[in-house]
């Protein structure tokens, strides 16, 4: 259960590189809300990739909000998309604004941080970080064991973990 208190933490502090790809979604003309895997924590840049005869030229799209969205008048109408909002549901959910129109062939890629994996260590598993990181997650791991099992320790391995 500490170990993976921990790698939550660590999700939702930052970007953890090691933890970023790309996935590739085709769109559907007048489709505009497309589910997305449950292990993304956040949508880092996005782009539409769009092919017409033998031509790819890719597009960026910027992210908006839920009240950015909510605003927009026409949340039917189709286009060339150039917003997106990511919505960090249990099942989350991209939403692309204008809807694709289906003029062209038209992808949506974005690449993504991933969840850490979850820690189960059977049969020799190492946890889900780089080997560059296995100190300060020991650290860590021994302020939070402290925290319930020896306090008067506690403090001075906080120290310890938030240093490395």
């Amino acid at each position: 259960m500490a170990t993976n208190l921990i790698l939550s933490d660590w999700s939702q502090r930052g970007v953890n590189l090691w933890k970023v790809d790309l996935v590739t979604q085709p769109l559907t003309s007048g489709v505009s809300t497309y589910s997305v895997d449950a292990s993304t924590i956040s949508m880092l840049d996005a782009y539409i990739e769009q092919t017409s005869g033998s031509e790819t030229i890719d597009r960026i799209i910027l992210p908006i909000s839920r009240t950015e969205y909510a605003s927009y008048p026409n949340k039917l109408q189709t286009g060339f998309s150039t917003t997106f909002w990511f919505d960090r549901l249990i099942s989350p959910t991209v939403t692309l604004w204008p809807a694709p129109d289906g003029t062209s062939a038209q992808v949506l890629k974005y690449y993504r941080v991933t969840q850490i994996q979850d820690s189960s260590f059977q049969g020799g598993q190492a946890v889900d970080i780089p080997y560059l990181w296995l100190e300060a997650f020991a650290d860590g791991l021994a302020y939070r064991l402290a925290k319930v099992w020896n306090p008067a320790v506690a403090p001075a391995l906080k120290a310890v973990a938030d240093a490395t």
